[in-house]
């Protein structure tokens, strides 16, 4: 039974607003992985995760004898999709589409209901301003392309019963809609998150991936100064983003041990002054592994979150 942080912060009242949080990024970015590991920390009872995917405008089939893949605002219900992030925000139930990624088929709605968090993950949760204004925070996913490319023929092969040589050729299809409409979402992130090799320092053999997490000032960051100077598990400095702006890079490396690991994770879990432990799920990949990295982004996250939940109104 995951831990679930359930006594922390009061229920919400009826017509509080959730907390928002979008995940952004492509296909095989490492969306599902951050969201799941959230919700079994925060639990179902608290967290509701939708994804914008299920705006899909048409099925797999259709989509073969269109000029642009799933990646087009085009092929997306777009003003649906805003709506629908505005009615949630509200704390407001929408019903909405659902598509099963296993068949690439469009299939009966759901009704979903808004709790005191809302996990929203896809392709393009920040494509529009409209959009963008439903969130409390926001996040970008952006592997090495190489690294996703890994990513994506081991989900396709194994979960929707593509050939390695399908993908490949999937994903040279959509590079040209990745680079006009995924990859501009990342300027409109709080936090971009990439997992892969930090230039200038060799990781150990079958180490989990570092990552490195640009952490913009649009939204107040934890205190991470001291927890710095007394780990080799990460470091943080002062960077040029992308536009020039500056940005706070934090690197977690993978190759630290998991006890140092460990002191890192508890000196950010106790600048949140909640009265419950540490959450014991963070960083459970898909195979059951534990990699740090992951769990230390999840854990910024989830200081976020419950950081947004304090600030809002009690009814």
């Amino acid at each position: 039974m995951p831990h679930r942080i359930v006594h922390m912060l009061r229920a919400r009242g009826a017509g509080r607003r959730p907390v928002m949080l979008a995940i952004a990024g492509d296909s095989a970015a490492g969306k599902t992985t951050l969201t799941r590991g959230l919700v079994e920390c925060l639990g179902e009872d608290r967290m509701t995760a939708v994804c914008v995917d299920d705006y899909h405008r048409y099925d797999r089939e259709e989509r073969r004898n269109k000029p642009f893949t799933a990646l087009h605002p085009d092929c997306n219900h777009i003003e649906i999709m805003e709506q629908h992030l505005q009615l949630l925000a509200m704390g407001e139930p929408i019903l909405k589409p659902v598509y099963d990624h296993g068949t690439g088929r469009l299939v009966r709605p759901e009704l979903v209901e808004p709790k005191d968090f809302v996990i929203v993950e896809g392709l393009l949760p920040l494509y529009s301003k409209m959009a963008r204004a439903c969130f409390d925070i926001t996040v970008y996913l952006d592997p090495p392309e190489e690294q996703r490319f890994a990513w994506k023929v081991q989900r396709d092969t194994t979960k929707r019963g593509y050939t390695p040589d399908q993908v490949a050729e999937e994903m040279r299809r959509r590079e040209v809609e990745s680079a006009a409409f995924i990859r501009p979402q990342r300027r409109n992130a709080d936090i971009v998150v990439r997992f892969g090799p930090i230039a200038g320092r060799p990781e150990a053999p079958g180490a989990p991936l570092p990552a490195e997490l640009l952490l913009r000032p649009t939204i107040d960051h934890p205190p991470l100064t001291d927890v710095v100077a007394d780990a080799d598990a990460l470091h943080l400095k002062l960077l040029r983003d992308t536009d020039g702006r500056p940005v706070d890079s934090l690197h977690v490396h993978g190759d630290v041990p998991h006890a140092e690991a460990e002191i890192v994770k508890k000196a950010i879990w106790e600048r949140l002054e909640v009265d419950v432990p540490l959450p014991d799920r963070l960083g459970t990949l898909a195979d059951g592994t534990v990699s740090d990295p992951v769990a230390i982004t999840q854990l910024l996250l989830l200081y976020h979150l419950i950081n947004a939940d304090r600030l809002r109104p009690r009814t």
